[in-house]
C-alpha cells in the first residue's frame, strides 16, 4: 500500500501552496471588507477576478474535472489539492474555478450535455465567464427523497413548460448565474425512479421569478453565489434544453453527486486543518486561572481529538478517491455515503471547540469560525441529508450479511 502522492500530485500541491500563500490568503482581508462595504450586492467582490487571473495564469484552473475539458487529474490527483483549497472556502474555490454549484454542472454537460449544449453553457462556464444554478429543492415536499419533486416539465410541441417552485437554489443569486440545471418530472405515471429529467434554464427566461434570497444561519454564503427561492411559470425553454433522455434525471444526479460529495469532504478537512491551527494559536496566546489555555487539559484533549479526526478523515477521504479512480463511482459507493456521513459531523465537532476555545471571539465576524460553522452544519444537508446515507449504508451491510448466508 503506497501513502506517498505521486509526482504530479506533489509538483500541483507546492503550486496550489504557494498560490494560497501569495495571492489568496493575502486578499481574504479586502475579499471581506468588499463583502461587507456592498451586503446587499451578490456580484462577486473585485478582488475575486484579480485572484482568478493569477490562477489562470499559473494554470490552477478546473483542477476538478478529469479528461480534456479539465486539468486532467484523478480523483485522487485532486483530493488533496481540494482539500488545500478548502482551507479558503470563500476565495480559492471561486478563484480556481472549482467552486459549487459550478463544478457538478459543469460535470453534468462533460458527461451528458449535446455538442450544442457544451458550446452555449460548458465553454463559457469552463472559462469562467458566467456561472451557473442547480435547482432541485423544493419547499413542500420532503426533497432528502428526490423523487418527492413536484416541478412539472411538459412537452408542447417544439419546447418544454416547466411549472413549480424551488428553494435553496445554490448560485442563483449571483448575477453572472446564466443557467440552471433544473430537476423536474415529465412522466409522473412512470417508475418513480424514471419520472424525473433534467433541464437547462436560462435565468433570465420569461416566468422565472427569484422571489427571495435564503440565508443559512444568517449567512449569505455568497462564495457559492448565494441561495434563493425561484417560482417556475410557465416558462419555456427549446427541447434541445433536454439533458440527456426523458426519465434519465435521477440517474445523471446520482451521477452529478458523487463526485459533489467527496468534494465536499475534501474542502471540510482543509476547514478543519485551519480551525485546528486557529484552535492552536489561540491556547498558545490567552491566560485562564493562572496558565496558558494551551496547558489546561480539556484543551490538550480538544487539540489530540481534532488531529484524530483529521487523519481519519484523511484516510477515508483519499481511499473514497481511489476507489472512485480504480472502480468506479458506484463501486465506491459504501465509501462515498461513509465520507458523507462523517466528515461533517467530525468537522462540526472541531469547530465547536475552535469555537470553545475563541470564547465570544468565536462567534463573532473578527474570525471566520461561526460562518464555517454554520456551512458545515448545512452538508449535513446538501447532497443527501445523514440520515439519507445513513439507511442506505446499513441496507447494504444488512444485503452482504444475508448474500453470505
Amino acid at each position: 500500500m503506497e501513502f506517498a502522492y505521486d509526482q504530479t500530485t506533489r509538483d500541483l500541491l507546492d503550486k496550489v501552496s504557494a498560490f494560497m500563500d501569495d495571492h489568496v490568503y493575502p486578499a481574504e482581508a479586502t475579499y471581506m471588507e468588499q463583502v461587507a462595504a456592498s451586503p446587499d450586492a451578490w456580484g462577486p467582490p473585485p478582488v475575486l477576478e484579480t485572484v482568478k487571473e493569477e490562477a489562470k495564469k499559473q494554470g490552477l484552473w478546473n483542477l476538478f474535472l478529469p479528461g480534456e475539458d479539465g486539468a486532467g487529474l484523478t480523483n485522487l490527483q485532486y483530493a488533496p489539492l481540494c482539500e488545500l483549497l478548502g482551507r479558503s472556502l470563500h476565495l480559492a474555490p471561486a478563484a480556481t474555478n472549482c467552486a459549487a454549484p459550478d463544478t457538478g454542472n459543469m460535470e453534468v454537460l462533460h458527461m451528458f450535455g449535446t455538442d450544442q449544449q457544451k458550446r452555449q453553457w460548458l465553454e463559457p462556464l469552463l472559462a469562467g465567464r458566467i456561472r451557473s444554478a442547480f435547482a432541485m429543492t423544493e419547499p413542500r415536499v420532503a426533497s432528502s427523497d428526490a423523487t418527492n419533486i413536484e416541478t412539472s416539465i411538459v412537452r408542447d410541441g417544439d419546447e418544454y413548460v416547466i411549472n413549480g417552485r424551488k428553494w435553496f437554489i445554490s448560485g442563483a443569486m449571483n448575477p453572472n448565474a446564466e443557467v440552471m440545471i433544473v430537476m423536474g418530472k415529465t412522466d409522473p405515471s412512470a417508475d418513480r425512479h424514471r419520472q424525473q429529467s433534467m433541464i437547462l434554464v436560462p435565468r433570465d427566461a420569461a416566468g422565472v421569478d427569484v422571489r427571495r434570497p435564503m440565508t443559512i444561519f444568517g449567512y449569505a454564503d455568497r462564495d457559492h453565489g448565494g441561495h434563493a427561492e425561484i417560482d417556475f411559470t410557465d416558462v419555456r425553454v427549446p427541447v434541445d434544453n433536454l439533458i440527456g433522455d426523458e426519465g434519465a434525471g435521477f440517474a445523471i444526479a446520482q451521477a452529478r453527486l458523487g463526485p459533489g460529495r467527496i468534494h465536499h469532504c475534501m474542502r471540510l478537512i482543509g476547514i478543519a486543518e485551519r480551525g485546528l491551527e486557529l484552535m492552536v494559536d489561540r491556547a498558545t496566546s490567552r491566560d485562564a486561572f493562572g496558565k496558558s489555555l494551551s496547558e489546561q487539559g480539556v484543551v490538550r484533549e480538544w487539540i489530540a481529538e481534532s488531529r484524530v479526526r483529521i487523519e481519519q478523515l484523511r484516510l477515508l477521504t483519499l481511499k473514497t478517491a481511489w476507489l472512485m479512480d480504480t472502480v468506479g463511482n458506484k463501486g465506491a459507493h459504501t465509501e462515498i455515503q461513509a465520507i458523507k456521513i462523517a466528515a461533517p459531523k467530525d468537522v462540526e465537532w472541531i469547530l465547536d471547540k475552535v469555537i470553545q476555545t475563541h470564547g465570544g471571539g468565536g462567534l463573532s465576524q473578527d474570525f471566520p469560525i461561526a460562518e464555517w460553522f454554520a456551512q458545515v452544519r448545512t452538508l449535513r444537508f446538501a447532497d443527501g441529508p445523514d440520515e439519507v446515507h445513513k439507511n442506505a449504508l446499513a441496507r447494504n451491510e444488512i444485503r452482504k450479511a444475508a448474500a453470505r448466508g
